[in-house]
C-alpha cells in the first residue's frame, strides 16, 4: 500500500479557540482529515506556547486541555488523526538545536510573522531568544514527521518558507535527502483572517475581541449584538456602507444562503434596513453553525479522562516516529557515534 503524505497542524495553548480558528484553519483540517488523502497530526505546541508565556505556565496547562476540546469539538477524530504534545516529544528539542546552527539571527529578525508579532507583543529589545527562535522550532515539529503539508492561516506563510530554507541547507550541506520540504495549504481566498467584534483587523484572544467554540447562545448573542457596523449608519434610512462593516464579513463568511446575504447588502447600501436586523439574522447564523460543535465539546469535557488518554496515545505514537527521523538526522550529520559502521 502507497504511504499516504503526512499532514501536520497546531495550536499554541494559550486559551480556547475561537470561530477565528476555525475559520483560517480547523475548518480545512478537518476536511482534509475525512478526504483520507492524508496520513494527519496535530499538535499541541505548548512548548512554543512557553516562548513567551515562561513566568506563566499555569496559563499553558490550564489552555492544554481547551484547545484539545475544541479539536474533538470540531471534528478532529484520534481514530483518523495523532493529536499529540509537543512537549512529549524529546526529539523535537534536539532537531531545533541542530537546526539552529543552519540559520543566522539575522535570518530570523527578517521573518515577517516574528517582526509583526514582536511588534504586536511590544517586546522592544527585550525578545526571549525562545521566540526569535520558534520558526526554527516549527521547522523541527514539520520535519520531525517529514510532514508534506501544512494547513495554516495566511499569516503563517513567512514560516513555511523558513522551514523550506531549513530543509534545503541541512540537505544540501548533509548530502542527505532525510527531511522534506514542506508545502503550506492555505484556507480559501479572503477567509484567512476573520476580523474581530470591534472591526479590528484580526481577531484574537489577546484583545478580547473574540466569538470562541465554547461560547454558550446567550453570551454569542451579546457578542453578536454588540458588533462593530457602519458608524455613520445612525438611522435606518441612512445608507449604509458593506464595505469594512464587520457584520457583513462575518456573513458572507458563514451564511449559507448567499443571495438572501447579497439582498441585504443592496437594501443597506440603499437605506431603509438597521443594524439590529442584520445582526438578528448573523446571531441565528452562528448558532446553527456553533451549537453542534458546542453539544460535542460538552460530551469530552464530562470525561476529560478519555481526552486525558487520547493526548498520551499520540504522543507516544508521534514520539516514535520523531524518533526515527533523529536518528536519521544523526546518521546523516555522521554523528550516531556509537552506533554500528553499518548503518551509514
Amino acid at each position: 500500500m502507497e504511504k499516504k503524505p503526512v499532514m501536520l497542524s497546531g495550536d499554541r495553548p494559550t486559551g480556547r479557540m475561537h470561530i477565528g480558528h476555525y475559520v483560517g484553519s480547523l475548518a480545512n483540517r478537518v476536511r482534509l482529515q475525512n478526504e483520507g488523502k492524508y496520513q494527519p497530526y496535530v499538535m499541541i505546541a505548548d512548548m512554543q506556547a512557553l516562548t513567551d508565556n515562561a513566568r506563566d505556565p499555569e496559563k499553558i496547562r490550564n489552555s492544554l486541555f481547551q484547545v484539545a476540546l475544541d479539536y474533538l469539538a470540531v471534528g478532529i477524530d484520534p481514530a483518523k488523526s495523532t493529536i499529540f504534545v509537543q512537549s512529549q516529544i524529546p526529539a523535537l528539542n534536539e532537531l531545533t538545536m541542530i537546526y539552529m546552527n543552519l540559520v543566522t539571527v539575522a535570518r530570523l529578525e527578517r521573518n515577517p510573522t516574528v517582526k509583526h508579532e514582536i511588534q504586536q507583543k511590544r517586546f522592544n529589545e527585550s525578545v526571549p531568544a525562545g521566540f526569535l527562535t520558534y520558526p526554527v522550532s516549527q521547522a523541527a515539529d514539520i520535519t520531525a514527521f517529514k510532514a508534506a503539508v501544512i494547513p495554516v492561516g495566511d499569516d503563517q506563510e513567512p514560516m513555511i518558507e523558513q522551514t523550506r530554507e531549513l530543509v534545503r541547507s541541512f540537505n544540501h550541506i548533509y548530502d542527505s535527502k532525510v527531511l522534506v520540504e514542506p508545502t503550506g495549504y492555505f484556507p480559501p481566498q479572503g477567509q484567512g483572517r476573520i476580523p474581530g467584534l470591534d472591526g479590528n483587523a484580526k481577531m484574537s484572544k489577546s484583545l478580547n475581541n473574540a466569538i470562541y467554540l465554547a461560547d454558550d447562545e446567550d453570551t454569542i448573542q451579546k457578542k453578536v449584538m454588540s458588533m462593530y457596523t457602519d458608524p455613520n449608519h445612525i438611522h435606518v434610512q441612512d445608507p449604509g456602507q458593506v464595505a469594512g462593516n464587520t457584520v457583513f464579513t462575518y456573513l458572507d463568511i458563514f451564511a449559507d444562503d448567499s443571495s438572501y446575504v447579497a439582498e441585504l447588502k443592496a437594501q443597506y447600501q440603499h437605506g431603509g434596513l438597521g443594524d439590529v436586523k442584520i445582526k438578528r439574522y448573523l446571531n441565528e447564523v452562528l448558532q446553527a453553525k456553533l451549537a453542534p460543535i458546542r453539544e460535542r465539546r460538552a460530551v469530552f469535557a464530562a470525561d476529560l479522562e478519555q481526552v486525558s488518554k487520547i493526548l498520551e496515545t499520540g504522543s507516544a505514537a508521534a514520539n516514535e516516529t520523531a524518533e526515527a527521523t533523529l536518528q536519521q538526522v544523526r546518521d546523516a550529520m555522521g554523528i550516531n557515534y556509537f552506533q554500528s559502521a553499518g548503518r551509514r
